[in-house]
């Protein structure tokens, strides 16, 4: 099984790369880890909506560089279908023992994911309505994925 975690921009804060760190630790007695960051494309704080389109449109080709025709592709996106952590844990479950061995989780930047990864993704995932900076998104997807693993291996962390 391999996993794949791709997140647009640089991760700076120490508390959340070591508490990915630790997750990502944890997941590789259950899988492969592997965490891509893709450049965020520099633009002013104020974009009008075609500037928009063209930063999400240049870090959408930086993200669907880094994923394979193979992979199984999970979109974070608010407008996503909302899970439960049973649910998620029980479609990883369903995707492994069906031969879907690479699954990847993209987190888009700031404005959003293209409509071009959208395209390409499997499924779309919510972690609910609100909005939560994608640093720190990282950190909450790695958590809810090894919550999974734990899960699916009916191991007391997930209570």
């Amino acid at each position: 099984m391999n996993i794949k975690i791709i997140g647009v921009g640089k991760l700076k804060e120490k508390y959340l790369k070591d508490g990915i760190a630790e997750y990502a630790k944890r997941l590789h007695k259950f899988s492969k880890v592997e965490i891509i960051e893709v450049p965020d494309e520099k633009a002013p704080e104020q974009l009008s909506q075609a500037q928009m389109d063209q930063v999400m449109a240049k870090e959408g080709d930086r993200i669907l560089n880094k994923i394979k025709d193979k992979e199984y592709v999970f979109a974070l996106a608010i407008k996503g279908t909302e899970r439960s952590s049973e649910e998620l844990a029980a479609e990883i479950d369903h995707l492994t023992t069906t031969g879907k061995s690479d699954l990847t989780f993209v987190i888009g930047g700031s404005l959003g994911l293209a409509p071009e990864v959208l395209k390409r993704a499997n499924t779309q995932i919510s972690f609910g309505r609100f909005t939560l900076p994608h640093q720190l998104m990282r950190l909450v997807l790695t958590e809810q994925i090894y919550r999974s693993f734990m899960i699916n291996a009916h191991t007391p962390y997930h209570k």
